[in-house]
């Protein structure tokens, strides 16, 4: 595959995956969507489900990765650094443009849910619990969800530890199974089951971090909430935005330490 398929697919797939991630999670939260309240397993299923589309859509062109994790634990396992500046581009390109998509999708409902006084407060209000208060205190503005991830306790070694886990979980389940035919990505099998495995680690290992396991998809969006002129916005907690960038990026080196110790 050449360079320019790798970029175009990865920003293709990319963009689907937060579309249809970043989508079931404004769906979840903002005010006026039907599916408001839905709960944590809507947002799991829905972020499986866009890996199943997103990896069905781009594998033709780039083997679908998807996740800078993904990309670095291949390199490693093959030697083999050439393309993973293409990898890298259109992942976070593509991240960057399904964000901003979300944010057009549900346009009116980002405008309801940030002008209404019970969520953001009136002039001068101050946050009411203790979980309002920490994040007004670290930047983490009421919607940042919908683009990014945060812990629910903030213990950077433990946050660290947990995004680490889950990558390794991911990247060893995309390493010994589903590779195509080229060993670049996956392929049709591997497509559902990496879906499935995604829901798995949502369900068992998200609670802690919200499970951003791939860094292209919690930088790329944290940067659009950032430039979108939305009202009441807040910050975009970079203090904590390390840590889903180092933390799967270590996973997946780590994955690829163990495939080729133990399966290689």
């Amino acid at each position: 595959m050449s360079s320019s398929d790798i970029f175009i697919g990865e920003t293709i797939g990319t963009a689907i995956l937060i579309l249809l991630g970043g989508g079931v999670c404004a769906a979840v939260t903002l005010k006026a969507s039907k599916a408001r309240n839905a709960g944590w397993l809507a947002i799991t299923f829905g972020w499986g489900f866009a890996v199943l589309t997103a990896v069905y859509t781009s594998a033709p062109l780039s083997g679908a990765h998807l996740n800078p994790a993904v990309t670095l634990a291949l390199a490693i396992k093959d030697n083999d650094w050439g393309n993973v500046p293409y990898y890298w581009g259109g992942q976070l390109l593509g991240a960057m443009i399904g964000a901003t998509l979300v944010w057009v999708a549900y346009y009116g409902q980002f405008h309801a849910h940030l002008t209404d006084k019970e969520i953001v407060g009136g002039p001068g209000a101050q946050a009411t619990t203790a979980k309002a208060v920490e994040a007004q205190e670290q930047g983490a503005g009421p919607v940042l969800g919908v683009f990014s991830t945060g812990p629910e306790i903030r213990n950077a070694v433990q946050n660290l530890a947990t995004e680490i886990i889950g990558t390794v979980v991911l990247v060893l389940a995309v390493l010994t199974q589903g590779l195509n035919d080229k060993g670049n990505g996956l392929g049709t099998l591997g497509a559902l089951i990496t879906a499935l495995v995604v829901v798995s680690i949502g369900l068992s290992l998200g609670g802690p971090t919200g499970y951003a396991i791939n860094p292209a998809r919690d930088l790329g969006p944290r940067i659009v909430h950032a430039l979108l002129p939305l009202p009441n916005k807040g910050g975009s907690d970079w203090g904590y935005a390390w840590i889903p960038v180092a933390g799967p990026l270590i996973g997946g080196a780590i994955a690829a330490g163990i495939y080729n110790v133990a399966f290689a």
